[in-house]
């Protein structure tokens, strides 16, 4: 049997997407198969199909980890889910037991996997995944509206909580806002009471932050010294916390920008990884440097239900057809999106 997806056939630019036809693969035993209704972009939709020293996939390859969708097929399911069930899918899939998952820490493990890079993704007609992911969700709200958070609320709950120890009040600064994590993370922060500073890349950008609970904007665009600025909003302190998911380009600004004893949070680096530092602004200040990678299915759940609680939305950039997804995968690449771009097959 064979569905529609989008798929890459080998590592490269966008001209590697194509949209046609793949085999479904077996079900596994203890997995569903959800007919996909809708499913989010991200940037590890790009990072994946670019590849990394060390990766190495069986071709061709299909992404896509945010996912609402019908259950259509179940392979020796005791799970309470069920055939018809509409779903939310968490986009972690766990290893077997070792010292992180006993501790509560999946995401740690070096066996930790996410869909639509270690194994098939969403970006098609339909996906399997764990029924242990799946969480039974309204059938009257959009699917657009379900798919989109999963992976952003399960990284972002991870990085503001149990790694960077946000606390109500504090003073944040997030570095870029077009993407679904930094536009939710000005979201979170600002229901939490914080004050929410952000740098954005021109005016509907540098607008829109503001529309999120963002208490001041630098567009980076008219300001090339945008920690320069952030000092003068803070009389000279700096901000408890920095979240910094650009990388490369932002990183020596962020130290500058973060109070003594700050933290600095990171979960990418879609400008690059490879960093030139001077590493007294580090000792010198005491700053710690945070990474964090996804999350638990708890991190996931408790997110969600943050989310229902506080009447936040995800924001989407649109909606289109699963078909025009390699020109939806460039618009990201350009960063000409705010929030998070949606496919429907």
């Amino acid at each position: 049997m064979k569905m529609k997806a989008l798929y890459f056939s080998e590592h490269g630019d966008s001209t590697k997407v194509q949209y046609g036809e793949v085999e479904l693969p077996i079900l596994r035993a203890g997995w569903s198969r959800i007919k996909v209704e809708a499913v989010a972009l991200n940037h590890l939709d790009i990072w994946i199909r670019r590849g990394w020293k060390g990766l190495h996939l069986p071709l061709p390859h299909v992404t896509g980890a945010d996912v609402c969708g019908i259950v259509v097929a179940q392979e020796g399911s005791t799970h309470s889910i069920s055939a018809g069930d509409r779903v939310a899918v968490y986009p972690g899939i766990l290893p077997a037991s070792d010292e992180f998952t006993c501790r509560g820490e999946p995401s740690v493990s070096p066996n930790y996997q996410v869909l639509g890079e270690h194994i098939w993704g969403g970006l098609a007609e339909y996906v399997d995944v764990p029924t242990e992911n799946l969480l039974k969700v309204d059938l009257n709200r959009a699917a657009e509206k379900i798919a989109a958070p999963n992976l952003v609320v399960t990284t972002v709950w991870r990085m503001l909580f149990a790694r960077a120890a946000l606390q109500r009040g504090e003073s944040v600064l997030v570095v870029g806002s077009g993407g679904g994590v930094n536009s939710l993370t000005i979201q979170i922060c600002k229901a939490l009471g914080c004050e929410v500073y952000v740098v954005a890349g021109g005016l509907e950008k540098s607008n829109r932050a503001r529309s999120l609970g963002a208490a001041d904007v630098i567009d980076y665009t008219l300001t090339e010294d945008w920690h320069k600025t952030l000092m003068k909003l803070t009389k000279g302190r700096g901000v408890d916390l920095v979240v910094d998911n650009v990388g490369a380009n932002t990183l020596t600004k962020s130290l500058k920008s973060v109070r003594r004893g700050g933290r600095i949070v990171t979960v990418g680096n879609t400008s690059g990884y490879q960093l030139s530092l001077d590493n007294r602004l580090i000792f010198g200040k005491q700053i710690s440097i945070i990474g964090s990678t996804m999350g638990s299915r708890e991190d996931w759940k408790d997110g969600l239900q943050f989310l229902l609680d506080q009447d936040i939305e995800v924001v989407i950039d649109g909606v289109y057809p699963l078909a025009e997804g390699r020109e939806q995968l460039q618009r990201m690449e350009r960063g000409e999106h705010f929030g998070k771009i949606v496919l429907k097959p």
